[in-house]
């Protein structure tokens, strides 16, 4: 019987597979390529700068690094003589304590600053305070409402930004996700993430990325709590150029149908306590729960930012086998080290690159 196209295709992607890919030594032709990039000196404020192969070189420095340190209990002084200037509009546990100690764990010397400490914008411009920071630190992580302000430090500071959180993206929080995700399944290309809440920075950061690691999403909101309409064109690109599946929805559970991944968040951010009556009873249904989880994949999970309500999720998922929320927060350490080592050094990894 001659082979039809179909045919000749599986089999050539097999020979390719094989060839290219070795269970002990990882992929050998995207090892090369992610070898050959090199994010130094660059600013992170959002992930929509960044390529399929920058995304995965990210991930893979700090697969390295949690490898070496954690588990072989070696002292990796990466960042010996550097300092970070950590700017907080908002407060934070996760994002001050894994920036902190992972910087200080690299040998460097992180300076935490909040309102009280600076006065960005207020008595001091953005301007003036980019331009002094960069004669006195290596590198800036910045938690703030507004991302123009993001915006003008990286325009005016000649040393990298990064984006602790903004109200537009919260890239570092996506690259603790999709660490903890290769982790828990082996790989990330194929799996569907299906994000049942509201429409904030932390879904806009997920459109930004997914595609690029071969991911599908598929977005629940209530209607009024739509994702940006400028990220939503971007990620429907970003979509139809890496060949992934995008759905829009404003139903939980046909979000939920099929999905490995569950993720929510908070209804109620910061600054919008004022509307969490009405924001409560808008997100009515949106739990996630068991039930949610009977039309997901067998092996379906779950992941929540933190810090987590009832009403986003109930104590039987939240606590279950199935939730990685707490290797989900840890990884916010490894990803900022692998993302500050990589914005400020040209440390390559010395483990095999991870199966993306």
């Amino acid at each position: 019987m001659p082979l039809n196209r179909f045919s000749v295709n599986s089999c050539l992607l097999k020979c390719l597979k094989s060839f290219y890919y070795n269970p002990r030594r990882g992929f050998r032709g995207g090892a090369a390529s992610l070898s050959s990039v090199s994010l130094k000196g660059r600013s992170c404020l959002t992930l929509k700068d960044f390529s399929s192969d920058e995304i995965k070189r990210l991930l893979w420095v700090s697969a390295d690094l949690k490898h070496q340190i954690k588990h072989g209990k070696q002292y990796l002084p990466l960042l010996q003589g550097k300092a970070i200037a950590m700017i907080f509009e908002k407060r934070s546990t996760r994002t001050r304590m894994s920036t902190e100690t992972g910087f200080a764990l690299l040998g460097g010397h992180p300076c935490f600053l909040t309102s009280q400490d600076i006065h960005l914008g207020v008595n001091e411009s953005c301007t003036d305070t980019a331009r002094v920071l960069s004669g006195l630190c290596d590198i800036v992580l910045a938690r703030v409402y507004s991302h123009s302000t993001l915006e003008e430090l990286d325009r005016e500071a000649s040393i990298p930004i990064i984006n602790g959180l903004s109200e537009l993206y919260h890239p570092i929080q996506i690259l603790a996700d999709f660490l903890t995700l290769q982790e828990h399944y082996g790989s990330l290309s194929g799996l569907t993430v299906s994000w049942i809440g509201d429409g904030n920075n932390v879904l806009h950061s997920f459109m930004m990325t997914a595609a690029k690691l071969g991911v599908h999403l598929k977005v629940a909101t209530p209607k009024g709590y739509e994702p940006d309409k400028g990220v939503t064109e971007e990620a429907q690109r970003l979509s139809k150029q890496h060949g992934t599946q995008l759905v829009l929805t404003s139903d939980p559970m046909e979000a939920a149908h099929g999905s490995n991944v569950l993720v929510t968040d908070t209804w109620v951010s910061m600054g919008q306590e004022e509307e969490k009556k009405r924001r409560l009873k808008d997100f009515h249904g949106y739990q996630i729960t068991m039930q949610t989880g009977n039309v997901a994949k067998p092996n379906w999970t779950f992941l929540h930012c933190l810090p987590r309500k009832m009403e986003e999720v109930d104590d039987q998922v939240f606590y279950s086998s199935r939730s990685l929320v707490f290797p989900e927060a840890e990884n916010r350490k490894w990803t900022i080290m692998g993302l500050m080592v990589s914005l400020l050094t040209d440390y390559t990894p010395q483990i095999s690159m991870p199966k993306f």
